[in-house]
C-alpha cells in the first residue's frame, strides 16, 4: 500500500487519513480481523471501552506481524468513569485488557454535560500521560466551548477530537475551528449507518468519475477534507479497498457537491453533545 497521507496536530504527533474502526469486532475473529488489517497496511486502531472488545484489539495488534511501534492504539474513557479516582482505575484498566505498556492514544468518549465531571477525567488523562502510562490525549463528541474549558482549566489541549462526521452531518464548522487550533479531527461512522447515503445522485456520480466505489467517494471526501475517517471494516477485501481510497483526489466541486448533502437532521441518532449522556 503507498504511504497514507498524514494529520498533524499542534504538539507534532501525527495520525494516518484513515484508521481501522473496531465496534463490534470481537473474539477470535474480530482479532484476526484486526491483525489481517494491521498487516494490510492499517496503522490506526480504535477502540472503547464501552466496545466490550479491548482485549480483541490488543491480540490483535500483538498477532500482526507489523511492528507494533508503528500502530497507534485507541481507547476511550467511558462517561461512568468521569470522576478523579474512578478515571484513573479505569485508564490502567484499559492498558491492562489491551496489553500495551501504554496507551497510544486516550480519549474521553463524550463530555456527559449534564454530569458535569469531564475536566476530572481530563485531569485524569493528564496525569497519566505525565506517567507515561498514556502517550497521547484527546477527546471524542466535544463542542468548542468544551475543548476550550479544558484547555482553560488545566492548561492542556486535546490533540484529537473524535466526532460524528459523514456527508449526512459534514460539521463544517467544527472542522474549521478544529484546523484553527492545531486539533485532529476524526471521524466515527464516516459513511454513514444507512444504505441511502451510498445511493446517493452525487456519490454516485463522483464514484464513476473515478472508477472506485461509493464508499471509497465517500472516504475520499473525508481525505480531502483533511479529516481522519475511521471505518469498520471485518473482510480484507473492504479493508484495502478503504484504505485505497487515501489515493483518490477529489476536485472542489466533487467535495463541495457531496458536502452539500449535510441536513440539519443529519445526525445519525439524538446524540447531541450539549445534552447526551453516555453511561
Amino acid at each position: 500500500m503507498p504511504a497514507l497521507p498524514v494529520r498533524t496536530a499542534h504538539n507534532g504527533f501525527t495520525l494516518p487519513a484513515i484508521g481501522l474502526g473496531t465496534y463490534r469486532l470481537n473474539g477470535e475473529a474480530g482479532a484476526a480481523a484486526i491483525a489481517a488489517g494491521i498487516d494490510a497496511g492499517y496503522r490506526l486502531v480504535d477502540s472503547a471501552f464501552n466496545y466490550e472488545n479491548e482485549g480483541t484489539v490488543g491480540r490483535g495488534v500483538a498477532d500482526a506481524a507489523t511492528d507494533r511501534a508503528e500502530i497507534v492504539v485507541t481507547t476511550k474513557l467511558p462517561g461512568r468513569h468521569h470522576p478523579s479516582d474512578k478515571a484513573r482505575t479505569s485508564i490502567e484498566e484499559s492498558r491492562f485488557r489491551l496489553g500495551l505498556d501504554a496507551t497510544d492514544l486516550h480519549l474521553i468518549h463524550w463530555p456527559n454535560p449534564i454530569q458535569d465531571e469531564y475536566v476530572q477525567a481530563w485531569a485524569a488523562l493528564v496525569e497519566a500521560q505525565q506517567r507515561g502510562t498514556v502517550r497521547q490525549i484527546g477527546v471524542s463528541n466535544f463542542l468548542p466551548e468544551h475543548l476550550e474549558r479544558l484547555e482553560r482549566e488545566t492548561g492542556v489541549r486535546p490533540v484529537v477530537n473524535q466526532i460524528e462526521l459523514h456527508p449526512y452531518f459534514p460539521q463544517t464548522e467544527q472542522l474549521a475551528y478544529h484546523r484553527e487550533h492545531g486539533i485532529i479531527t476524526e471521524a466515527w461512522s464516516p459513511i454513514g449507518r444507512a444504505r441511502a447515503l451510498l445511493e446517493e445522485t452525487v456519490i454516485a456520480e463522483v464514484a464513476a468519475a473515478h472508477d472506485i466505489s461509493p464508499a471509497q467517494a465517500v472516504l475520499a471526501w473525508h481525505v480531502a477534507r483533511e479529516s481522519v475517517a475511521i471505518p469498520k471494516a471485518s473482510s480484507l477485501e473492504h479493508q484495502k479497498a478503504n484504505l485505497a481510497a487515501a489515493s483518490v483526489v477529489l476536485d472542489d466541486a466533487e467535495v463541495e457537491a457531496i458536502t452539500a448533502l449535510g441536513r440539519a437532521d443529519g445526525r445519525l441518532f439524538d446524540a447531541d453533545p450539549r445534552s447526551h449522556e453516555e453511561s
